[in-house]
């Protein structure tokens, strides 16, 4: 295994994709923009913990974060997958539990481009028996930065899922906003919600906030308080969560706030067919 880690080191450092230790002896995937900008993925639960743009804020990772290879990493842009939320599978499924793998790494003009995969074996199957392949492909921009995530049925018989990129950005909470979803239907987490269509121009952060947007548009606009204004762009992804969890994280709430391309309802899947959505996040 130290061999093989060696030698993809070797054969991508020109391309600005490293493999090395991180937190906890976890391994990680560093990304080097030519452009100036850089990010991290830690492979265990394919999470990308660090985006810093050029001239922009970094994601946000919390200060309860436990790398250790067992518990998920609260923080960057885990998966929940292949259950967003509660449900029969453990909270937000196991694909952030999971050791993903580095399948292919490229440079396309300066830009590093890293793929990762997981597929089922005897953990998932305790809690989820099917056949699948997760390919997880990532661009590194000067300002932005790209994932697309494919789900595969490699199995013989149709199952169904849900899925969410559970981005945390750093924010001042309270003076954070999102543009773009007036006009959604909404599912609310709040105590007695009443769930009617979104009528603000901005949605905001005044409090405890787990909020569901379902048909999202194609972009939303987050104002993270810190003088930077981040477009989140996606294709085939639905919906959009935006949550922070207030006095529940006194510690650290003020800091972040997370706005999820999200896909509430079930994505259903024959035996070969694939789900393909694609995220797109920049700043000015």
């Amino acid at each position: 295994m130290r061999t093989a880690r060696a030698t993809f080191s070797q054969e991508t450092a020109s391309s600005g994709v490293r493999i090395t230790e991180g937190n906890g002896g976890l391994p990680k995937v560093l990304l080097n923009s030519a452009h100036g900008s850089e990010a991290e993925i830690y492979l265990f639960g394919g999470c990308i913990t660090s985006w810093k743009p050029v001239n922009g804020k970094d994601l946000f990772v919390r200060p309860d974060a436990v790398f250790n290879g067992q518990k998920p990493i609260s923080g960057g842009i885990p998966h929940c997958f292949p259950q967003f939320g509660p449900g029969p599978l453990q909270q937000h499924g196991f694909g952030r539990n999971m050791n993903w793998s580095v399948g292919d790494s490229e440079n396309i003009e300066g830009n590093p481009v890293v793929t990762l995969e997981i597929k089922d074996g005897p953990y998932s199957r305790s809690m989820w028996d099917f056949s699948f392949l997760a390919i997880y492909k990532v661009e590194l921009n000067s300002k932005s930065l790209t994932t697309i995530l494919t789900i595969k049925n490699t199995d013989k018989k149709p199952f169904s899922l849900s899925t969410t990129l559970h981005t945390y950005f750093r924010a001042s909470a309270a003076g954070a906003s999102v543009k773009g979803l007036k006009g959604c239907k909404t599912l609310n987490k709040d105590p007695d919600p009443v769930n009617p269509s979104e009528e603000r121009e901005v949605g905001t952060f005044p409090g405890f906030v787990d909020c569901v947007y379902l048909d999202a548009p194609g972009e939303v606009h987050l104002d993270n308080g810190l003088g930077d204004v981040i477009t989140i762009q996606n294709t085939n992804w639905s919906d959009t969560v935006l949550w922070n969890p207030h006095l529940q994280m006194e510690a650290c709430y003020r800091d972040f706030v997370c706005v999820e391309n999200a896909k509430i309802g079930k994505v259903e899947l024959q035996p070969e067919q694939s789900w393909v959505a694609k995220q797109h996040i920049s700043v000015a």
